[in-house]
C-alpha cells in the first residue's frame, strides 16, 4: 500500500525533474527567463474525506451549498490529499522589483506553472489508478466549474451580494488546503503555509486510506499577522481591513493583464513583498 512517504517523494521528483519546471527558450517571454525554475518542492497535506470541517464549506458564509464535498467527487474516498507548490525565489523576486504590472518571471509561473501543477494532478491521480486506489482530481475533472461559469440555482442569492455571484466555484484549492491542514487564510484571501503564500495549489481525492494530517489552528486567519502590508502592495486598492479583498477590483485589473500579455496573466503583488511571501509570520 502507498503510504504518505511515498506519495511525498513522488510529487517531489516529479517537480524537481520535470523539463516543464523550467522556462524553455522557445516559451520565454525574453532571455532573461530562458532556464529559469518556477517551483521549489512541494508541501503536502492529508485529509480525511469525511472531516465536517468540508461539509461546513457549503455554509453560504464559507462557499455554499455548490460546494461539492470530496464523497460527491469519488463516492468512495477515504482520503484527501492537498499540496502547495511554493514558487522559487526568482519568481518572488522578479515580480517584488515590478511595481503596477506582473514581471516577466510571475507571468511564467502564473501561467506554465498552472500548466505543470495540473500535470503534477493527473500524474498523481493516475499513479494511484494504477496501484488500484480510484482517485480525481476535481479540479481537473469535466464536472468542475470556476467563478467565471454560470451557477443558476446553486447559489443564495439572498444571501450574496448581486455583483458578487459569479465569483465562486463548486472545489476551491484553498479552502480544501485550509481544511487538510497546510494553512490559514490571511488578509487578502491568500493561503499562508509554512512556506508562505507565494505559489499555487492543488488537490486529490482518492480511495486509498492515510491517517489525516492534524490541524495546528484554529482560526481561519490564525496565521495572518493582520499587518497591512498586502494592502499597500496591491497596485488597485483592492485589499482591505474592513472588507479584505475586492474580487471585483482585483479581477478586473487582472483582465486587463490578460489584454496587455496574453496568453499570461496574472498579478501576484499582495503575494511578494509581505512577511506571509515565504513562511508563516511571527
Amino acid at each position: 500500500m502507498m503510504i504518505k512517504q511515498e506519495l511525498i517523494k513522488m510529487a517531489s521528483e516529479f517537480i524537481e525533474t520535470s523539463e516543464d519546471n523550467y522556462i524553455k527558450k522557445e516559451n520565454a517571454i525574453s532571455d532573461i527567463t530562458v532556464g529559469m525554475k518556477i517551483f521549489e518542492a512541494p508541501i503536502l497535506a492529508f485529509g480525511d474525506a469525511e472531516d465536517e470541517y468540508f461539509t461546513r464549506l457549503k455554509d453560504p458564509v464559507a462557499i455554499g451549498s455548490h460546494f461539492k464535498l470530496p464523497k460527491e467527487w469519488l463516492p468512495q474516498g477515504k482520503t484527501v490529499i492537498s499540496y502547495f507548490l511554493p514558487f522559487t525565489e526568482t519568481v518572488k523576486r522578479g515580480n517584488s522589483l515590478e511595481v503596477i504590472w506582473p514581471s516577466q518571471e510571475w507571468l511564467h509561473g502564473r501561467y506554465e506553472g498552472q500548466m505543470l501543477l495540473n500535470k503534477l494532478s493527473l500524474y498523481l491521480q493516475r499513479e494511484l489508478i494504477n496501484a488500484g486506489y480510484q482517485s480525481i482530481a476535481p479540479s481537473q475533472d469535466e464536472g468542475f466549474w470556476s467563478k467565471r461559469k454560470p451557477v443558476e440555482g446553486l447559489i443564495n442569492e439572498d444571501y450574496y451580494e448581486p455583483n458578487l455571484l459569479s465569483f465562486t466555484s463548486n472545489w476551491s484549492e484553498r479552502h480544501v488546503a485550509f481544511v487538510c491542514g497546510l494553512g490559514t487564510f490571511g488578509l487578502s484571501k491568500g493561503l499562508i503555509t509554512k512556506k508562505g503564500l507565494a505559489g499555487r495549489f492543488g488537490s486529490i481525492v482518492t480511495e486509498l486510506q492515510l491517517t489525516p494530517n492534524a490541524r495546528e489552528y484554529e482560526d481561519i486567519y490564525e496565521y495572518c499577522s493582520e499587518c497591512g502590508v498586502c494592502i499597500t502592495q496591491c497596485p488597485v486598492n483592492a485589499i482591505s481591513f474592513e472588507n479584505g479583498k475586492n474580487h471585483h477590483i482585483c479581477c478586473e485589473f487582472v483582465d486587463e493583464t490578460k489584454i496587455k500579455y496574453k496568453p499570461r496573466y496574472g498579478c501576484g503583488k499582495c503575494q511578494v513583498s509581505v512577511p506571509c511571501e515565504s513562511c508563516i509570520p511571527i
